[in-house]
């Protein structure tokens, strides 16, 4: 891969710029930058004050909590429904640069999945539901939620300072835990650092230990005081995943088991730990980054060491689990109490519309997207109806007119850019008659 590609400019993708590795792909709401416009670089930008008469981002906040789910959810879409989610999902997979996606979605109407293209191009074995895939940034809703349930519990709460917890970090007096979570800290993050990169790239292999990137992060920090701004920040969530740790004696893997997995039957999700290796079945992740990708041959990055992403993007999981999930993490249900989770949707900044505590809100949809080496997911619940949708894509690759991401040698460059998983979603939000309007990629 050539150095431009390495020191990728960040543009703006979930909730804010797309952060070198996994900032993560153009489907989650952006504060405004600091020039004043919308999606559009530099990285960190000025959390607004709400707009007089604009509506919240999620319309009826008690009503999302309060909603039990539909007894039809468990069966299937309705056929008409699901011919019309197959042909858009089929459309977008044809423009995305990757090899296979799975496509899922849960509403009260029903339930639909369907996996196109293949797992592994070497042998062309097909795509199936119920591969796992590396799903990077949707880690994050996971970690802000043990976080929210420690506070619920007493054990700290969101307005503690960060340095109650771990030292030596600039301004962390000031620095609660909540801006952490909502990535107003000012705290730099360390995959937009070469001094991380370039060992990463040089050793995919390699292993990191959290305080190992908090201290890359920590190098360049502090960006600017803490909530003046909002920049994307991995080390944020490196750093809550520390306070977990500490918190609660034990590792955040286990927490995560005790407190989200278990309770919500996600028996596919699983943290790697150390481990390069993938739960069967699992799909081949195919990227544009690293020292031996060319846009002729990307690199295949299924077994990069995942311990540089920890609890900013770490978790592996298919499309079932997140179905489970991405309803869970929208109406709280499992996981939440109702104060705690109405709370949840009122964090966002901008309240139109916006990144909060864990997830981002972009008209009534919530949730996340994940992109890291060789994988892109979205995971989104639409308040305004009840229904869930997952797309999980086996590249990382942009495809379309990208000033400044790298696409493949023979991408036509017709299309406006986009990352595979968000092209996927927004063409089969249209289909379910709330369009979901990701911010421009480069």
């Amino acid at each position: 891969m050539s150095s431009s590609t390495r020191s990728m400019p960040c543009t703006f993708a979930a909730a804010t710029a797309v952060v070198l590795l996994f900032g993560a792909g153009g489907a989650v709401a952006a504060p405004l930058c600091a020039d004043g416009s919308a999606g559009a670089p530099p990285a960190a930008g000025t959390p607004s004050d709400p707009v007089p008469g604009a509506e919240a981002c999620v319309s009826d906040v008690d009503d999302v909590v309060t909603r039990r789910p539909s007894a039809r959810t468990a069966e299937p879409l309705p056929e008409e429904l699901s011919r019309k989610l197959d042909a858009a999902a089929r459309a977008s997979f044809s423009q995305a640069s990757a090899p296979g996606a799975v496509v899922g979605v849960s509403s009260p109407e029903g339930t639909w999945t369907e996996a196109y293209g293949v797992a592994d191009p070497a042998t062309g074995e097909p795509m199936e539901v119920g591969v796992h895939t590396r799903i990077g940034s949707v880690t994050k809703p996971f970690t802000a939620t043990l976080v929210l349930q420690l506070a619920e519990e007493g054990q700290l709460s969101l307005e503690d300072p960060v340095s109650d917890y771990v030292e030596g970090i600039p301004n962390g007096e000031q620095i609660t835990l909540r801006q952490l979570a909502d990535m107003t800290s000012g705290v730099a993050s360390y995959t937009r650092s070469t001094a991380f990169t370039d060992r990463f790239f040089a050793d995919p292999q390699k292993a990191f230990t959290p305080e190992e990137l908090v201290a890359v992060g920590v190098s360049e920090s502090p960006l600017f005081a803490p909530g003046e701004q909002f920049d994307y920040s991995n080390t944020n969530y490196i750093l809550l995943g520390m306070v977990i740790e500490q918190v609660t004696g034990r590792p955040v893997g286990e927490v995560l088991e005790e407190n989200i997995f278990d309770p919500l039957g996600l028996d596919e999700t699983t943290w790697p730990g150390n481990s390069t290796e993938m739960p069967e079945p699992y799909a081949q992740g195919f990227t544009l980054q690293g020292d031996t990708a060319t846009p002729e041959a990307p690199a295949d990055a299924t077994h990069w060491n995942p311990t540089w992403g920890a609890t900013a993007g770490a978790l592996i999981s298919d499309v079932d689990d997140l179905l489970v999930y991405g309803r869970a993490m929208g109406t709280g249900h499992g996981l939440l109490g109702p104060q705690a989770q109405q709370e949840r949707l009122t964090s966002f900044q901008p309240a139109e519309g916006g990144y909060g505590l864990g997830f981002g809100c972009i008209d009534g949809w919530v949730g996340h997207t994940g992109t890291l080496p060789g994988y892109n997911t979205t995971v989104y619940y639409d308040t305004t109806t009840d229904t869930t949708v997952v797309v999980q894509a086996t590249s990382d690759i942009a495809s379309g007119d990208c000033p400044e991401s790298p696409v493949l040698a023979d991408d036509p460059k017709a299309l406006p850019c986009a990352t595979p998983a968000t092209r996927i979603f927004a063409e089969v939000s249209t289909a379910l008659g709330h369009t979901f309007t990701p911010n421009p990629e480069r």
